[in-house]
């Protein structure tokens, strides 16, 4: 029978950490597939030419991946773990008897950099998959979720527009002291702001309060659900807002044009099924419009659908038979509404299956409403409702995986421009695990095989490109 002796070791010369680490660790995958030194050269103009050196910025990167790839609770307690963990030590390419820095020097890093290079990491793992055929680029997937600001409910007063209008320019004029990004103070209205953190806005779910919050909008891959695009926004933001910076996005890093764009009723505005027509992209929305209508005060009332337009007149026929003519011009929706005399309506008999309103029905009708009705009639379609059923299964999915793994319901930081930071880290670190998931290596005990057979130098028919960032040969 063995007993361990627990004497320290007054030398050590042979600990090679590459042995100690094995050789299906995932951080040795990760390592294959990004090259973090990349960020480098995108923060080299933050640095200056004497003074103290600091830590390599590809090591800083490096940390702060750990930091939402394990969820870890506190950067305080990452740099208590790094000391403790080999395979961490040998991601970051420490020695056992190397010095780990200060918690400080990412806080620090992150206020000088700025988003840019977590946004390139995010990039890179984009470009990453669709080098190893994971992205199909041509059907993609989009939705909202709220995420709580590091700030409570208490820290939003409510005032005058004159005083919450100073308050803002005195919190940006303290974040520019700070040498910050300032951003701008994001109000849910003219009289609310919350003193923690003022560019969250008052958001609220289904059912629950409002809270201080931002918002992430994604667009995922129809594939293997890829997050191919991705922003942050105040939590009052509507989803339909960012519907076509999502499509931009998508295109830029994946180099694929989209060809289908599924997305639920929030999504669903006249204005985004007429980009979508423009843009030669096929729009598998949910109706915004019949949405409302299904679930809103005007269920019981008869349906647009129910009026009769007359191209020769000019006006549409009610289901009584009365006339409604133009009557009023709305720039702000590229259309004009149709209404009857309000006498007229006081009159009909089928006033109580049509509105309630005192000055009658209204209809409204938009210049290209030919074409909506042939976008709204396709979104309605067999096809559509199948990509929506999967949208859910898509969407749900990647929002619940990163709330659970790697922490996206609760801002860890202040600002919008920090949450920015966050969202890139952790769809990165979503991504890296679809490519390690779906693109499993080849086990072998020589740990230098892992790189030729984890990653297959494929693409897609659909995604013929060469990447600047990482291609099968660099890999």
């Amino acid at each position: 029978m063995g007993q361990q002796d627990p004497q320290k070791e007054l030398f050590s010369y042979h600990i090679d950490l590459d042995r100690r680490v094995r050789a299906d660790n995932p951080l040795r995958q990760i390592a294959a597939a990004i090259d973090f030194t990349f960020g480098r050269q995108l923060v080299a103009h933050t640095y200056g030419a004497n003074g103290n050196v600091s830590v390599d910025p590809a090591v800083i990167l490096k940390m702060m991946f750990l930091l939402f790839y394990d969820n870890v609770a506190s950067e305080r307690q990452l740099m208590k773990i790094i000391a403790e963990r080999l395979d961490y030590l040998w991601f970051l390419g420490y020695g056992l008897d190397q010095e780990v820095p200060d918690h400080s020097v990412l806080s620090k890093a992150r206020a000088r950099w700025g988003n840019e290079v977590f946004e390139e990491l995010f990039i890179q793992t984009i470009s990453a998959c669709v080098a190893a055929g994971l992205v199909d680029g041509s059907k993609l997937h989009m939705d909202g979720s709220l995420i709580a600001a590091n700030a409570s409910s208490d820290s939003v007063i409510k005032s005058s527009p004159e005083l919450i209008a100073a308050l803002k320019g005195a919190y940006q004029e303290q974040a520019a002291k700070l040498e910050e990004p300032a951003g701008s103070a994001s109000l849910v209205n003219q009289t609310h702001v919350s003193t923690t953190d003022p560019q969250a806005q008052l958001a609220a779910k289904k059912g629950h309060p409002s809270r201080p919050s931002y918002k992430e909008h994604r667009a995922v891959d129809n594939a293997h659900g890829v997050i191919t695009a991705q922003t942050i926004t105040g939590g009052a933001v509507m989803e339909d807002t960012q519907m076509m910076e999502l499509i931009r996005q998508h295109e830029s890093h994946t180099q694929c044009t989209a060809g289908t764009v599924v997305a639920d009723s929030q999504y669903g505005t006249v204005k985004n099924f007429l980009a979508c027509q423009d843009r030669g992209v096929r729009a598998h929305m949910a109706d915004l419009s019949t949405a409302q209508r299904k679930g809103g005060m005007r269920k019981d009332f008869f349906g647009p659908e129910q009026f009769h337009y007359d191209a020769k007149s000019d006006t549409y026929r009610c289901p009584e038979g009365k006339n409604l003519k133009r009557w009023q011009r709305r720039p702000e929706k590229d259309g004009w509404q149709y209404k009857a005399p309000a006498e007229v309506c006081a009159r009909c008999a089928l006033r109580p299956l049509c509105t309630n309103s005192k000055h009658g029905r209204r209809v409204q009708r938009f210049n290209r409403q030919i074409e909506v009705d042939a976008l709204r009639a396709r979104s309605a379609s067999p096809v559509a409702r199948r990509d929506r059923k999967r949208r859910r299964h898509l969407m749900e999915g990647s929002f619940a995986d990163a709330a659970n793994r790697h922490g996206l319901k609760r801002a860890r930081w202040r600002g919008l421009w920090r949450q920015r930071v966050q969202g890139h880290l952790i769809a990165a670190c979503q991504n890296i695990r679809i490519l390690l998931r779906q693109c499993r290596p080849v086990h072998k005990v020589a740990t230098a095989a892992i790189a030729p057979n984890l990653f297959p130098p494929k693409l897609r028919p659909s995604c013929r490109h060469n990447f600047l960032r990482i291609t099968p040969d660099h890999i």
